[in-house]
């Protein structure tokens, strides 16, 4: 499953479906099945602007065309993972697991993010117990400096 997370697109495979995204935009009318590979591509990129734009896209086709909903919310929480946004995939897990509780996959996919949330968090507060204690280190180097 981390796989799906870890997994970047080729740029030749990015840029096939962009150029048929691009045609499609410019007739105005880039259909469903279009905008799907082409955001799909993107939030396997490398770039987390490429992963927002993909959401961005997903999010549209969700609104937009409800069959394919299934895959779009899947898609969803995995590009949100990607760009470190935990709470927001969360959300469209649990979505997906309203409409599948049994989806292995999708059940998988939540465990991750739940670890990947308290690996962020664990160093979130080295980060910030680290930073205290060079500020209170800076703060005790001028209080006795001022002493003098």
């Amino acid at each position: 499953m981390e796989e799906i997370l870890n997994e970047i697109v080729p740029p030749e495979k990015l840029e096939k479906f962009e150029k048929k995204y691009q045609q499609e935009s410019e007739e105005q009318n880039v259909t469903y099945k279009t905008q799907f590979e082409y955001a799909w591509c993107l939030v396997r990129s490398n770039y987390g602007a490429d992963i927002k734009k993909g959401i961005i896209l997903l999010e549209n086709l969700a609104t937009r065309h409800p069959k394919g909903k299934r895959d779009y919310i899947y898609y969803l929480a995995t590009g949100h993972t990607r760009i470190r946004e935990y709470t927001v995939a969360l959300k469209y897990v649990r979505s997906f697991l309203q409409i599948e509780p049994n989806n292995q996959q999708v059940i998988t996919l939540e465990q991750i993010i739940k670890k990947k949330m308290q690996r962020d968090g664990m160093i979130g507060v080295a980060v910030a117990g680290g930073a205290a204690l060079v500020i209170g280190g800076i703060l005790g180097l001028e209080f006795a400096m001022a002493k003098k």
